[in-house]
């Protein structure tokens, strides 16, 4: 807030500038991931630069399996080493609220999340932006001479900038801001989190090709899919919150000390195995994201349950490779896994349901596209960012944005309702 009157015009020009200044910090954090990202599938993998090309996509097993393998190894002895002599970590909720990040754990943190990730580790890529993001923002606000709500505001708006930019998510990234990070929906919070967002994006284009992530069909709402949506909203509530309980679980019971040593690398040499029959399982979730949206029945009978099959078995697999994954003791997001995750339960539950209620088409896109915003939005327990993100990575939704609402609004309230149940038993 503005000290005095005369003093509101020097005061705005400056927020004005540190805002600016933020969304720039998130756009190099962003560009900076994309890049280490890159660089280590092109030494892994022998991808060029640019493009969302993953660990999923290289064709040999063999190849996929090895820097499983290696991943294990190396982000063991990194995380280890980092834990043991490093400073203690600081969250970006923790630095939201005032706590500094110190920049060298911070740095290589995220390093270490990006090699797993770029090696095919089951889990997602956001975190790092975000750290990274809030960490350069802290730098930024320092001596700034801003008030702490100021502060908090903007270093929330750098962490949310990052993950906008590495996602080009513009609108997203700001919803993140102020209904995740900061749990508030105002003016004060909207505005710099709306600047940051765009400032970052824009900056990251300049070097991140401008592509969409999900490349999937034309969507069309149906009679079906709007039934299908109120039916299934709270059957994927009650599998998000599973999902969260038993991820929250065993990042409880990570293993510390020399057993990080032993345990990751055998952990990630089993998500190899597994990923040998199923690649789609690996990195950050595309792969199985676009499996599950451009799925098709074969031909609408029960003798067409294959596809049905495929996606609710990855989607039980990719629950298991994740939760495994942060169970060992590695650090990543949820959030693009959880799209994975809620897009293999909602194609394959929506080809059951064409099963006995047809609707134009054989294509899964929709029921997709519903199920991963449905679940997510109960990973997160962030409805609005939710439904914003599925739509702008694919750029597609808005025909069936009333059956989208409803399976949210339907898996949110279990979670809602389930999370009072536990707190009214812990009283």
């Amino acid at each position: 807030m503005p000290r005095s009157g005369h003093a509101t015009p020097v005061w705005a020009l400056k927020l004005a500038v540190v805002t600016a200044l933020v969304g720039v910090s998130g756009g190099i954090a962003g560009i900076a991931v994309w890049l280490a990202l890159q660089l280590i599938q092109f030494v892994a993998f022998g991808y060029g630069f640019g493009g969302h090309l993953e660990a999923a996509d290289a064709p040999s097993a063999l190849n996929r399996f090895l820097a499983l393998v290696a991943a294990g190894v190396l982000t063991g002895f990194a995380w280890w080493a980092l834990r043991r002599w490093g400073r203690p970590i600081v969250s970006v909720t923790a630095a939201v609220d005032g706590k500094r990040m110190p920049a060298l754990a911070t740095l290589a943190n995220a390093g270490v999340q990006i090699l797993a990730v770029g090696l095919g580790a089951s889990i997602g890529k956001e975190v790092a932006p975000r750290e990274v993001g809030a960490w350069l923002s802290q730098l930024v606000t320092r001596r700034a001479g801003l008030t702490p709500r100021e502060t908090k505001i903007l270093v929330a708006c750098g962490a949310a900038a990052g993950l906008a930019a590495v996602y080009d998510v513009p609108l997203g990234g700001a919803l993140f801001a102020v209904e995740v990070l900061l749990g508030e929906i105002s003016f004060a919070t909207a505005l710099p989190a709306f600047a940051t967002s765009a400032v970052a994006a824009f900056v990251a284009r300049l070097v991140i090709p401008d592509e969409v992530l999900y490349h999937v069909p034309a969507m069309h709402m149906s009679p079906s899919l709007l039934v299908w949506a109120i039916v299934v909203g709270p059957v994927l509530g009650l599998a998000g919150v599973g999902f969260v309980k038993l991820t929250n679980r065993l990042q409880g019971i990570a293993p510390k000390g020399w057993h990080l040593l032993v345990v990751l690398p055998v952990v990630f040499a089993m998500v190899g195995l597994i990923a040998v029959p199923f690649p789609e399982i690996l990195g950050n979730g595309r792969a199985l994201g676009l499996v599950a949206m451009n799925a098709s029945l074969d031909d609408g009978t029960v003798a067409g349950l294959a596809p049905i099959v495929l996606l609710l078995l990855l989607g039980i697999v990719r629950t298991i490779t994740t939760s495994a994954t942060i169970g060992a003791g590695a650090v990543g997001g949820t959030l693009t896994p959880s799209i994975a995750i809620g897009s293999a339960i909602g194609g394959g539950l929506g080809g059951a349901w064409l099963l006995l209620w047809p609707a134009d088409g054989p294509g899964l896109a929709a029921f997709a596209f519903v199920g991963a915003a449905a679940f997510l939005a109960t990973t997160m327990r962030a409805p609005f960012t939710a439904l914003v993100l599925v739509v702008e990575f694919t750029q597609e939704g808005t025909d069936i944005l009333i059956p989208s609402l409803l399976a949210v609004s339907g898996a949110v309230a279990v979670g809602y309702v389930l999370a009072r149940r536990r707190s009214a038993q812990m009283v």
